[in-house]
């Protein structure tokens, strides 16, 4: 568990979210696959009476004034109930709450994030829209200045929460003729007359979060309900990709963690040949690599947490959290895969967890970002600290190093 980089109160607080897991009902976890439980109300009410709900906000608006790293530790926990139990806990203690936090005003804070910390209130984060996931500057949703309020017009979907959400983050176009970046506002969107959710996906996993289909129709909102600045949803949105991705990453190695265990379990009891299948290399470098790519995506998680932590410049920032969210989603997808494998026909069937875990990553790499953006983002920041680094000459010039280096005439670049 890489306990040695954690301090005594992340361990504290991890240790909460263990207890956490132990009081879910196995029904709960099943209900919830099944969609008889559409939105987990009663899990996010115990959570909250935890106080393990936006621990790293202030005290003063409900959290525990803690960090990232202890964040990242309780995301883990809590995804080894299942993926889409990490998903709802997220959506609106960490990423709902973080916009509001860090570009709301007191009044907002006092409104909605202290009820949603306390379990009264549950929110969603309303981003994709029918004509377009990754290209969130596309947004055609519309709010018009009406005076002394907000009308909005437009669609989402993909709205994990939505379902039981009794208010919306919302990003909406202010001003059609800006350029993209400078054309959205963010919103407080309460649910009422105008707001129509319906649960129309049948996903093929984490299920039970209430994911769904927004439609606003002249819904009225008041001046005071926007967030931040008038058309500067893009700052809101830089800084909500660090809980979107990062908690991506934590929760997806817990989620992840149950298959290894019960492949585990399974390959030291199950025979063939007259001997346990873990005495075979096929099976047991199998789980070797599993165990090594859960332990790898962990510190990559905390590495990163520790940057946020420290401050650290938000090119930078934006190049780990993008590699993190990459490497671990894929890494813990082929950690469920490996399990699946190494537990042969059994792992397919609803006999053991691990079919549903295999259906639940698989989103992982999908939502909060595409990993094919995270890798435009890690290759665009990785290429401009290349041009920085060389035109400060702060680093040593490796091309010399070599002993045919002087001879220009073989470098041919066109």
């Amino acid at each position: 568990m890489l306990d040695h980089l954690l301090t005594e109160d992340q361990r504290k607080i991890r240790d909460e979210a263990r207890d956490l897991v132990k009081w879910v009902p196995r029904r709960m976890i099943l209900d919830m696959d099944a969609d008889k439980i559409k939105f987990p109300k009663e899990f996010l009410r115990e959570a909250a009476k935890r106080n393990l709900l936006g621990s790293r906000y202030p005290a003063r608006w409900g959290g525990r004034d803690l960090d990232w790293v202890a964040t990242c530790a309780v995301m883990e926990e809590v995804g080894t109930l299942g993926y889409i139990f990490a998903c709802t806990f997220g959506v609106g203690a960490e990423l709902v709450c973080d916009a509001i936090i860090l570009h709301g005003t007191d009044e907002q804070k006092e409104k909605y994030v202290k009820p949603l910390l306390a379990g009264e209130l549950f929110a969603a984060e309303c981003l994709t829209e029918p004509r377009g996931g990754s290209d969130f500057f596309g947004t055609t949703t519309t709010a018009e200045d009406r005076g002394d309020h907000f009308v909005i017009n437009g669609q989402k979907r993909f709205i994990v929460g939505g379902e039981g959400a009794d208010f919306f983050l919302v990003y909406a176009r202010t001003d059609p003729d800006a350029p993209p970046r400078k054309g959205l506002s963010c919103f407080i969107v309460d649910r009422g007359p105008g707001v129509e959710t319906s649960y129309a996906y049948n996903l093929m996993g984490c299920r039970g979060g209430g994911t769904s289909r927004l439609v606003f129709k002249d819904v009225k909102v008041p001046k005071e309900n926007l967030v931040g600045k008038l058309n500067g949803a893009y700052a809101v949105f830089n800084t909500m990709m660090i809980p979107e991705r990062l908690g991506t990453a934590a929760m997806t190695i817990g989620a992840a963690r149950p298959a290894l265990d019960v492949a585990t379990g399974y390959t030291t009891r199950r025979k063939a040949f007259g001997l346990p299948v873990n005495s075979f290399q096929g099976v047991s470098f199998q789980v070797a690599e599993a165990a090594t790519l859960l332990d790898a995506s962990r510190a990559m998680v905390y590495s990163t947490a520790k940057a946020v932590d420290a401050g650290v410049d938000e090119r930078t920032i934006r190049r780990l959290v993008s590699e993190t969210k990459k490497f671990a989603t894929e890494s813990c997808q082929k950690v469920a895969g490996n399990a699946m494998q190494v537990m042969g026909g059994i792992g397919y069937t609803t006999i053991y967890p691990v079919e549903r875990i295999v259906r639940d990553l698989r989103l992982a790499s999908i939502w909060t970002g595409t990993n094919e953006i995270m890798s435009a983002i890690v290759a665009h920041e990785w290429y401009r600290d290349y041009q920085d680094r060389r035109e400060a000459a702060q680093a040593r010039n490796y091309e010399q190093d070599a002993e045919g280096a002087d001879h220009p005439e073989e470098k041919v670049y066109e």
